[in-house]
Formats: structure tokens, C-alpha cells, sequence
């Protein structure tokens, strides 16, 4: 099936709008999000890409990202993710946005202005196999150490994103 995604600039103004593929071949700047998931005991929700994934496949991740579809509000999006990768509702915060770009052994980069939503989430989780192979709760100790250890098990938006985010969380905690 076809997608578009959303070409921005540095700003995040769109600028146009590309089918997906084409987009990752041509590295072009587009829309994108990253979930971060916590339950209670403060753990994150990681996910591992199921095999068959266009890249980073068998990585382990955050607990969704994606694309919104042209003229989708990006919360919306990111909720709707959620849902379908790992049938999860919760409500999601934005705390921030960065811009990365990683190319993959396969031809194809990743060029992203990442929206990085922020959920609670406590019971059962029910993953879309064509999206999800494995997903663990850790915590943020456990994941410093393991993207110390072995940074290639993570997916390369992942090693970027988390230090970000507990940037973030220790910023905030000082404002408090």
C-alpha cells in the first residue's frame, strides 16, 4: 500500500508531500513522531522491529514511531500508532521535537523532525506482529547501560532520542 508522508523544512513548515519510499531514497527532510511509554514502576516500554521491517528490523526501540498522513494532526497520528503496533491507548503529551538524519546499509535514510510524545500505560499489551516481535518494560538504568554495552541492538533514532529525553526529565525535575 502507498503512503505519503509529509516533506518539511528545518521548521517543520510542510513543503510538500512524497510517497514514503521515495522519500527514504532520496533522504528529504520529512514529518515524523517517536512514542515514549512509561507504566508506573517508572519503566520505559521497549519494542523490538519485527523482521520483514524496510529497515532496522530485529532493533529495539522505543514504544512507536511513524509517520503522520498528509493533513493528520500529529497527536492524532501518534495515538493512532499506538493503537494499531501495540493496541495501547493512552493519552500523549509532545515534549519536544529534534531533527536527525541516519543512513541504512539498504540504500535508504531516515531525515526526520521527530515529535517525541510522552504516555503512562498499565495492563495488557497486544502487538501487531507485522510490527512488533518482542517488547519488554526496563528501566532507564538497565537501557543507559545496554546503549552503552551494545548501542547496535538499538535502533539509531533510539540512541539519539533517549539521551534527549532524559535531557528533558532532568530539566524538568531542576524546574521543580
Amino acid at each position: 500500500m502507498e503512503q505519503n508522508l509529509i516533506l518539511v523544512n528545518e521548521y517543520d513548515e510542510p513543503t510538500g508531500v512524497m510517497e514514503k519510499m521515495e522519500v527514504h531514497r532520496k533522504a528529504l527532510l520529512h514529518r515524523a513522531f517517536s512514542v515514549f511509554i512509561f507504566n508506573s514502576s517508572f519503566e520505559m516500554l521497549l519494542q523490538r522491529r519485527a523482521m520483514g521491517k524496510y529497515h532496522s528490523e530485529g532493533l529495539w526501540t522505543n514504544a512507536c514511531c511513524s509517520h503522520p498522513r498528509p493533513g493528520e494532526e500529529i497527536g492524532l497520528c501518534a495515538k493512532r500508532r499506538l493503537l494499531e503496533e501495540l493496541g495501547i491507548l493512552s493519552d500523549l503529551k509532545e515534549i519536544f521535537q529534534f531533527t536527525y538524519r541516519h543512513c541504512f546499509e539498504n540504500g535508504l535514510t531516515e531525515y526526520e523532525y521527530d515529535h517525541v510524545f510522552l504516555g503512562k500505560h498499565e495492563g495488557p499489551i497486544y502487538p501487531d506482529e507485522s510490527e512488533v516481535m518482542d517488547y519488554a518494560f526496563k528501566n532507564m538504568e538497565e537501557i543507559k547501560k545496554e546503549l552503552d554495552e551494545k548501542p547496535e541492538i538499538f535502533s539509531a533514532w533510539f540512541r539519539i532520542a533517549f539521551p534527549l529525553l532524559v535531557n528533558w526529565m532532568r530539566d524538568r525535575e531542576a524546574k521543580s
